[in-house]
């Protein structure tokens, strides 16, 4: 059975609650999921999923939330190859702090890719001035990305 590994990066509970909601619908595509609410480098590189979701919040001014700040800073810092890598990304932000919204994902975004890491389909952009729950957005979002990906492995 392919491995899916979700990394969350969470202020208040939004993203891990999004991992958790989204998890099932994986498990029902096929794969094992696990959801790591404290991502290290080493259960990206060591042990390679064979597809990775990322559930990252944003903090107000742009950065990552404190859980998912030793894992960027490692990403960075080490800069492993990611080639082979496949992934999706779910950035969660606050479009009323303008040009930070949504800053994180799109950081993390940056960096994968400059890793060598293909993301599949598009960044879902889930806006908390917009849509209450988090959830709302990404259920359908990961329901469509498993299909037009051709995830599906069950």
């Amino acid at each position: 059975m392919p491995k899916l590994k979700i990394y969350v990066g969470t202020m208040y509970g939004g993203a891990l609650d999004v991992a958790e909601q989204v998890t099932p619908l994986f498990e029902a595509a096929g794969y094992e999921a696990a959801i790591l609410e404290q991502p290290t480098l080493e259960d990206l590189t060591a042990e390679r999923p064979d597809l990775a979701l990322f559930c990252v919040s944003t903090t107000g001014s742009g950065d990552f939330p404190g859980n998912f700040v030793p894992f960027a800073r490692a990403l960075d810092e080490r800069s492993p190859s990611l080639v082979g890598l496949r992934y999706g990304l779910i950035a969660l932000g606050d479009s009323s702090y303008g040009e930070t919204f949504c800053g994180a994902g799109r950081r993390l975004d940056e960096m994968l890719e400059g890793l060598g890491a293909t993301r599949l389909g598009e960044r879902l952009e889930v806006d908390a001035m917009e849509t209450f729950m988090a959830d709302d957005a990404a259920l359908p979002w990961v329901e469509e990305w498993i299909e037009t990906q051709q995830l599906k492995v069950a």
